[in-house]
């Protein structure tokens, strides 16, 4: 027995040895990448962002909404893009019109004419269960075109929808820069995706002018240098990482963990956050971005205590 455990001491003694080593060795051979920190990040923080125009008080993603979130003092809107079937790029989060209108069918195969027909305050309700927006003209979809000349001075946060594997996903990326670059705003947004692919693409036309998010792959790779203590291995390709506090049971708001990505100049976003409390947690662990459905909670937070 006492020959079997030594056994088993030096072989863990040989395997921390050998991790311990190839730490050293890579600690002192790898050239870690900070971040320049893009006009988009220039601004004070907290950025308080508006999700989906700020879903909770008026029908996402509608004037109503973004009319409403900028009553409360955001930054700016989270929204999700889409391509209709006339290649127009709309303000829009399902595949399905069906959950929020009253029409059916797909974004994109359905003109934006089409789409203009059809009201998207249909089945919202507010506290008391009512349809305050059915029928209005505040709830009609926009398009991203709109939305950046409404809005001149807020900051637009844009989420790439469609998959990469699809027609409308392939050609999204390029239609998306054009706009900006004819919209002349590439200083107030970020772009941004789930499918790393898409923030891949954009970055062909885009390269490093416009302040671009991180998709899954990479923010599960962060997390994963940073906690196995290799974190200097990581080199980031996005200027910001917004996530959940907590995924898969997997706390993402570890204040090291923040602390980390600001040391590589990569700002730390968090959504849906619609509770105060933790919004203020989230702030005071030195989170750059609060995403929620409820910018009237996050005012009140700010005039507050801040």
């Amino acid at each position: 027995m006492k020959k079997c455990t030594k056994s088993l001491l030096t072989t863990i003694g040989l395997a921390g040895g050998a991790v311990g080593g190839l730490w050293i060795g890579t600690k002192l051979t790898s050239e870690q990448e900070i971040r320049d920190i893009k006009p988009y990040f220039r601004h004070r923080s907290p950025y308080i962002l508006a999700h989906r125009g700020g879903m909770g008080l008026a029908p996402e993603h509608t004037v109503a909404a973004f009319n409403k979130s900028a009553e409360f003092g955001v930054d700016g809107f989270e929204i999700d893009i889409r391509m209709t079937k006339d290649e127009e790029i709309v303000v829009f989060h399902d595949v399905y019109v069906d959950r929020t209108s009253n029409g059916a069918g797909r974004i994109s195969e359905l003109t934006l004419d089409e789409l203009k027909e059809l009201d998207f305050g249909y089945h919202f309700r507010d506290a008391e269960g009512s349809h305050p927006y059915r029928g209005s003209d505040e709830a009609k979809i926009m398009t991203l075109r709109e939305l950046l000349k409404k809005y001149p001075d807020m900051l637009i946060n844009i989420d790439i929808k469609d998959d990469p594997d699809t027609y409308e996903g392939s050609l999204i990326p390029s239609l998306l820069y054009r706009l900006i670059d004819e919209s002349d705003a590439s200083d107030r947004v970020l772009i941004t995706s789930f499918y790393d692919d898409q923030i891949d693409r954009f970055r062909l036309y885009s390269g490093d002018d416009i302040a671009l998010g991180a998709g899954e792959d990479q923010v599960r790779n962060a997390y994963l240098a940073y906690a196995s203590g290799f974190g200097h291995l990581f080199n980031p390709k996005a200027d910001t990482l917004q996530m959940p506090a907590k995924h898969n049971n997997i706390p993402l708001d570890k204040e090291g963990f923040i602390e980390y990505l600001q040391s590589l100049n990569v700002a730390v976003g968090y959504w849906v956050i619609n509770e105060m409390d933790q919004m203020d947690e989230l702030i005071q662990k030195g989170a750059h971005t609060i995403v929620t459905d409820y910018p009237d909670i996050s005012s009140h937070l700010l005039k507050q205590r801040y």
